[in-house]
């Protein structure tokens, strides 16, 4: 293992990458009464045309089959996993996003068995075809459910409303006609493909003993045999640089309208530095102007054209990149006009040294704040990870910033052509 020691955040992490491709890091917190796990690949919802592990021809699997492949994980034919943790006293659950797919739990005791029993099952794919038409009335019903939620429609609405061809554009858990049409031999594709070790990564943070984890880790994997992977070839589309539909409306029984303004942050691949320079500087102009206290906050706020659950966030990522500014508001129409109007006033914008000094502290405070959280840790680490990116070095980018990079990116952020906006009405 190797061993790195990070002084100006008081962190020790230990890293190996193992025979068979897996990156394991761990990360002791010996003052922490908890621990988090996550076993994570790089395998979501947007991953639909690729080339199968061992052939060369391109295949596209159904909508929804990342999402539909994490619930299976869980079910074995010897009985259910989550039964397994509850008897080691673990808390584990599981998400899917569009780039990735998570398994986890939170423990306190029985770690090392917690931990070969998260390896265990997510390496020991079961699959037949009575379990998987079974798991297709109970995905259905989960979608259904968001069907009638309207921040989740206000949300993928918005996307929609962004994005013509990228894949992200559909739901990540598919919908209740693509989920009838996965089989058994879809989820073992892109279980061979996608959950090889050379894709995946353990991340581990809390209260253990790192060399007796380590070894238990070793020897499982060492225990296990796995075809050689190669480099996963993935097919996208290609997608324009200006929205789909700037105005998108859904009509739902709401007893106060909703209106998010999506911006197209990005359309095409990204490179390392590029997109993290990206993601640091949107991230920070967004909460510059939008946070309570921003400029454009107060002007929304005295116009009294948003309430306390007015949102902002970004996700910037390999080939594509929003972000989504809304909340509910009795006048959508005003809402979203003035907040276009904001957003397009920030082109003749410009920030003093003083202000960005004063951003960027801010940013780093969070992030230190934030760090007091072994979850947050461990998930942003193997976000960056997927990247390339230390997320131990953070600080240090963004101290490295420089008001001419703010200032050359607000010039460029926003055009009208790249704004979207979605309206839940009441009907």
């Amino acid at each position: 293992m190797d061993k790195k020691i990070y002084q100006d955040i008081d962190e020790v992490i230990y890293t190996k990458k193992l025979e068979n491709g897996l990156s394991v890091f761990l990360m002791p917190r010996p003052e922490m009464e908890k621990t988090y796990a996550i076993f994570t690949t790089k395998y979501g919802s947007i991953d639909q045309t690729f080339v199968p592990i061992g052939e060369s021809e391109m295949v596209t699997v159904p909508d929804g089959v990342a999402h539909f492949l994490e619930h299976k994980l869980f079910e074995k034919e010897d009985g259910d996993v989550f039964a397994d943790f509850g008897k080691l006293g673990a808390s584990a659950n599981a998400f899917t996003s569009f780039t990735k797919t998570a398994y986890l739990f939170t423990a306190t005791d029985h770690i090392e068995d917690n931990v070969e029993t998260l390896i265990n099952f997510v390496q020991d794919p079961y699959f037949t075809e009575q379990t998987v038409e079974k798991e297709k009335g109970i995905i259905a019903q989960e979608i259904k459910m968001y069907d009638d939620q309207p921040d989740w429609q206000s949300f993928m609405g918005t996307i929609k409303a962004m994005f013509k061809n990228h894949p992200v554009n559909i739901d990540i858990a598919g919908t209740v006609d693509s989920i009838m049409k996965i089989t058994k031999d879809d989820l073992y594709t892109c279980y061979n493909t996608f959950y090889h070790p050379e894709n995946m990564t353990l991340f581990i943070i809390g209260n253990f003993n790192v060399e007796s984890l380590f070894t238990l880790i070793e020897n499982n994997q060492a225990g296990k045999s796995f075809e050689a992977m190669g480099d996963i070839k993935r097919k996208f589309p290609d997608e324009p640089r200006e929205v789909a539909t700037k105005n998108l409306e859904i009509n739902m029984p709401v007893s106060i309208p909703k209106c998010t303004v999506g911006i197209k942050e990005s359309s095409s691949a990204l490179e390392k530095d590029e997109f993290l320079t990206k993601e640091l500087l949107t991230t920070m102009v967004v909460d510059h102007y939008f946070a309570k206290g921003g400029e454009f906050y107060q002007e929304l706020y005295q116009a009294e054209l948003i309430d306390g659950s007015f949102s902002f966030e970004t996700n910037i990522d390999f080939n594509f990149g929003y972000t989504l500014i809304g909340g509910n508001t009795t006048k959508p129409t005003e809402f979203a006009s003035k907040v276009k109007e904001l957003l397009l006033s920030t082109r003749n914008l410009e920030i003093t040294e003083k202000e960005f000094s004063r951003m960027k502290k801010k940013k780093i405070g969070r992030t230190l704040r934030a760090m007091n959280s072994l979850e947050y840790i461990a998930n942003q680490f193997v976000d960056y990870h997927r990247h390339g990116i230390n997320f131990f070095e953070m600080t240090s980018r963004i101290e490295a910033l420089t008001i001419s990079d703010f200032n050359n990116f607000l010039k460029e952020w926003i055009d009208e052509d790249r704004l979207a906006v979605c309206t839940i009405k009441k009907g």
